[in-house]
């Protein structure tokens, strides 16, 4: 529930298997943003950071770093929503959840059907916050970016492309596909989405 002491921004995120253009995307979009002259807020993936804090992630991933990257995420979510007209996340809560799935299914392992019931339900409730939920697409014939560490496995990477889309699909969560040739049409419909909710929204505030 939102409360009427935070007015929630406008909030785009993006979701997807790793290096297939999420941040590539954003940092184009918070640039376009800026020069529309608008006060743009960016929540960061959090997969190095549980890494800092010794929690396993990608084909290692467990229930509970799964719990703490998603209410991780939600609290920076909720953070961000005070300092700006947009806030764009660089991995939606739904992306945990699918690489958990991932991770059992690449190590041929079945989650605790209660403990996978609460945290589908976080998610869910969480997600009805996204204004605009894409998901990227994986091109496998497109190589690994290398800004910074990323699994190799491509058995994996098609896993985890293969489950975030299900976790999507399964929550019932309206998104839109982000493929790696379709960036600049993407951003134009965001842009011009963006500007309209927050034209309606100043237009509706007394």
């Amino acid at each position: 529930m939102v409360t009427s002491e935070v007015e929630k921004p406008v909030v785009v995120a993006v979701t997807g298997t790793h290096s297939t253009g999420k941040s590539t995307f954003l940092a184009r979009l918070a640039h376009e943003l800026r020069r529309a002259h608008l006060q743009v807020c960016t929540v960061a993936d959090l997969g190095e950071q549980a890494q800092r804090v010794g929690l396993p992630i990608l084909r290692n991933h467990t229930w509970a770093s799964t719990l703490w990257i998603i209410t991780r995420g939600i609290s920076d979510e909720l953070e961000a929503w005070l300092h700006g007209d947009v806030v764009l996340v660089d991995r939606a809560v739904p992306d945990a959840l699918g690489y958990y799935r991932a991770a059992l299914a690449d190590r041929g392992e079945h989650p605790d059907p209660a403990v996978h019931a609460r945290l589908e339900g976080v998610v869910r409730d969480h997600s009805v916050h996204y204004d605009l939920l894409y998901r990227t697409t994986l091109d496998p014939d497109i190589p690994l970016g290398t800004d910074k560490h990323r699994d190799p496995d491509a058995d994996f990477r098609r896993l985890a492309d293969h489950h975030v889309g299900q976790v999507l699909h399964d929550l019932r969560l309206p998104h839109r596909l982000l493929p790696a040739d379709g960036h600049d049409h993407a951003l134009e419909d965001t842009l011009g989405f963006v500007l309209d909710r927050l034209a309606h929204t100043t237009a509706a505030q007394p």
